[in-house]
């Protein structure tokens, strides 16, 4: 009986202990907005991107993603890229899923002619395109990416800011892989990951983003671009919505599918 007692004693004490090592579980990520969050004491910011902003080209290109400088296309995408030049001198559209109201995506909501307003908080910044009013949400309050076995993938990615110096950096990942395109005809996969360098510059009149992009499913290396855009302060993001009955009776905007 008493060597029972004792038996239990060890067995209850070790599971006390193995209760006491056992490392507590990480607190559930508050919302960039809690007020929680944004209370909390940070740097501040070396710069706001808040305003509006209107696309000035760059040394690449103008405001459109060319085949990429620097970088192959796998044999499966250039077989792509050339269907989509052939039909494009043919007068025709190449798969475009952005005329049937497919979402636009990253980067191809930062390469347009219409504006981009920027709004700044201490833990969010929020970009609106003018093209389709699609909207990301660059995370800037210390979190880590997803695990990519459970991140919900999205057309513009799931995107984590960090300073370096006056530049942000923009880390974003978790794209879906179908109906996403980085320009015309030329695809875009899950594997997407693109690397953002955003900086004001001309005493803050002009933001400069460096984009690098790397997705090995569809081009080898590494894609670089820099894209420029000068601050507008007499315009304002106006509501855009895609319709595919108008879009239908535009020929460039039609699927061959």
């Amino acid at each position: 009986m008493r060597f029972g007692m004792a038996a239990a004693a060890c067995l209850l004490a070790g599971g006390a202990a193995q209760a006491q090592s056992k490392p507590a579980a990480e607190p559930a990520q508050l919302g960039a907005l809690a007020p929680e969050n944004l209370g909390k004491t940070r740097p501040k910011p070396p710069a706001d991107f808040t305003g509006t902003w209107l696309h000035a080209g760059g040394p690449n290109n103008g405001f459109r993603f060319s085949p990429p400088p620097g970088a192959k296309l796998t044999p499966a995408a250039q077989a792509i890229y050339d269907a989509g030049q052939k039909a494009a001198k043919e007068g025709r559209a190449y798969q475009d899923d952005i005329g049937h109201c497919w979402p636009a995506g990253l980067p191809v909501i930062m390469t347009r002619v219409w504006p981009i307003a920027m709004v700044q908080t201490p833990t969010e910044l929020f970009m609106i395109s003018g093209f389709m009013n699609s909207t990301r949400f660059i995370y800037m309050d210390g979190r880590k990416h997803t695990d990519p076995d459970v991140v919900v993938r999205s057309f513009n990615g799931e995107s984590i800011g960090h300073w370096e110096k006056d530049t942000l950096v923009v880390d974003t990942t978790g794209f879906v892989g179908e109906h996403h395109w980085i320009d015309s005809a030329i695809p875009a996969s899950e594997d997407l990951h693109i690397v953002e360098r955003m900086r004001l510059i001309d005493g803050g009149k002009t933001l400069e983003i460096e984009y690098t992009l790397t997705d090995p499913k569809n081009w080898e290396g590494d894609w670089k671009m820099t894209k420029r855009w000068k601050r507008v302060d007499d315009q304002d993001i106006t509501e855009a919505a895609c319709l595919p009955d108008l879009n239908d009776h535009m020929p460039s905007l039609k699927s061959t599918r």
